[in-house]
């Protein structure tokens, strides 16, 4: 993937070095959230939505002196540019395939801890959407980890992972997230759990959708894929499959626990996306084979 040179998003808020008020999911990389929420059998965002709602409330962030690494220069570049790309793609095809404006989501850089409309998280949470705020949280120290923890190295893969965030935004802007967040009450966990899971995997196929107009469009936009690069996502999409990270982490598969999806459903989601690049053929929730 080609990316040097490209377009950045201007819709970026850089929030490092900044100390947020409220409670803090330890740190130790995103295992450990991953972990408490098998343990507890319940959502990652609906584990951290939970603590928030022990009442804890959150205080003005201070600004602090915080110098990034080269490396991470390097990192907060590529997110921007990815973000940029992101932006091009969905004002174009929003428009065109549901004839709606598309509304841009901001990404906020932040280390260790943040604030969100959501509630208070850690970097153990991983990247995430808050609906709430439309803005897509990134620790770009999570880059490091995709590769290094998950076995999803490229730079492809990286991109993935902030489409799937913006492919929540996605959601927001159709109503979709409203609607599911009302059911959530009304539900078991169970039940939720398999809602939870067509979410994700829609998401996987919005991811799927950007990058079929990235590709369509690499020779004048601000990215060019190369050889190889729709197989980074989709090996991305693989590692963190709910099958392949609960075997890994407690040496069984928990069906019923599954909040994202399987590696393969993964897979084959966001490849119908970037197959078809058409917005209609992601409707997950009516689905009956996912």
């Amino acid at each position: 993937m080609r990316w040097q040179g490209g377009r950045a998003s201007t819709n970026i808020e850089d929030r490092r070095g900044m100390s947020p008020g409220g409670m803090m999911l330890g740190g130790g990389g995103t295992i450990i959230l991953l972990l408490l929420a098998l343990l507890f059998k319940v959502p990652p965002d609906q584990l951290l939505s939970q603590i928030q709602g022990a009442g804890v409330g959150t205080q003005q962030q201070q600004q602090g002196d915080y110098q990034p690494s080269p490396h991470e220069e390097e990192l907060q570049k590529f997110a921007g540019v990815v973000l940029g790309s992101t932006e091009d793609v969905w004002h174009k095809e929003f428009k065109a395939q549901t004839g709606n404006e598309y509304t841009d989501p901001t990404m906020v850089w932040y280390n260790n801890q943040v604030d969100s409309a959501c509630g208070t998280a850690s970097s153990a949470v991983g990247p995430f959407y808050c609906p709430g705020d439309e803005k897509l949280y990134l620790d770009l120290s999570f880059f490091d980890e995709l590769s290094q923890k998950f076995g999803a190295a490229g730079d492809f893969a990286q991109a993935y992972v902030i489409a799937h965030e913006v492919g929540h935004h996605i959601q927001k802007q159709l109503g979709i997230s409203d609607k599911v967040d009302a059911m959530r009450q009304r539900m078991s966990e169970k039940d939720f759990n398999k809602l939870s899971v067509r979410m994700e995997l829609q998401a996987d196929f919005y991811a799927g959708v950007w990058a079929h107009y990235a590709e369509a469009d690499s020779n004048d936009k601000q990215i060019h894929l190369d050889r190889g690069d729709i197989e980074e996502a989709l090996n991305a999409a693989s590692q963190i499959g709910d099958d392949r990270l609960q075997e890994e982490m407690q040496g069984r598969v928990v069906p019923d626990s599954f909040t994202h999806g399987t590696s393969a459903q993964r897979m084959r989601w966001f490849k119908l996306g970037w197959d078809t690049g058409d917005m209609s053929k992601g409707d997950t929730f009516s689905a009956r084979q996912l």
